[in-house]
């Protein structure tokens, strides 16, 4: 009797150090860098979960006006309200990978390879019109190509589109603010309620007659 048990003691420790073996292999590593990971599974898209959509404006920095998808043609000449300027923002619920298409014509907006902003049909899932959202010190965002790493979205003065390898971050050229369409802002002053939960009574078992 005491044979067998200490034989299953001896395999029961054996198993245990398999099973945390390969665990003091991963711990064991010296110079991981979890952020790297972190960073490259944000700029991977999130295919398993619901997209969020969201309909704001672009107001441009430089130009003083609004992005617009006006079909194929793209610029920064919208006014506040502009139906053109209505933007369906479709955003991963993992990452900061979004895609921009107007409400109005259906349309993405996409920089294809020369660094141009072209406007492409809803059909075309092409991986042009996907863009990194990046909220910048300054409180401005900028737009950057998943694509072509370090091309941005950019306007100039006149609202003329700017190719992406003629932009950098920091240029005011490449700076956003969104702003909801004119009727549309979320209304602040309803307060919070808050949600409380009453204490669950103890159960007490009906005891039977013994």
């Amino acid at each position: 009797m005491w044979s067998l048990l200490s034989t299953l003691t001896v395999l029961c420790i054996q198993m245990l150090l398999v099973m945390c073996n390969p665990l003091q292999q991963v711990l064991g590593v010296d110079g991981v860098n979890f952020s790297v990971h972190v960073e490259n599974q944000t700029q991977v898209r999130d295919t398993m979960s619901r997209r969020h959509h969201r309909v704001y404006q672009l107001y441009s920095r430089t130009s003083g006006k609004h992005v617009q998808v006006l079909g194929r043609r793209i610029s920064a000449r919208g006014e506040d309200g502009d139906k053109y300027a209505q933007l369906v923002v479709e955003a991963d619920t993992f990452g900061s990978q979004v895609r921009i298409r107007g409400k109005e014509t259906n349309f993405y907006l996409c920089m294809n390879r020369r660094g141009k902003l072209v406007g492409k049909k809803a059909s075309n899932r092409s991986a042009d019109c996907v863009f990194v959202e990046k909220v910048l010190e300054n409180h401005y965002t900028a737009l950057m190509s998943a694509r072509y790493t370090g091309w941005y979205v950019g306007f100039t003065k006149r609202g003329r589109p700017r190719r992406g390898p003629h932009t950098l971050p920091n240029q005011q050229d490449v700076h956003f603010m969104k702003r909801f369409p004119p009727g549309e802002q979320p209304d602040l002053t309803t307060p919070f309620r808050f949600t409380t939960v009453s204490k669950r009574g103890k159960r007490v078992r009906a005891t039977g007659p013994r």
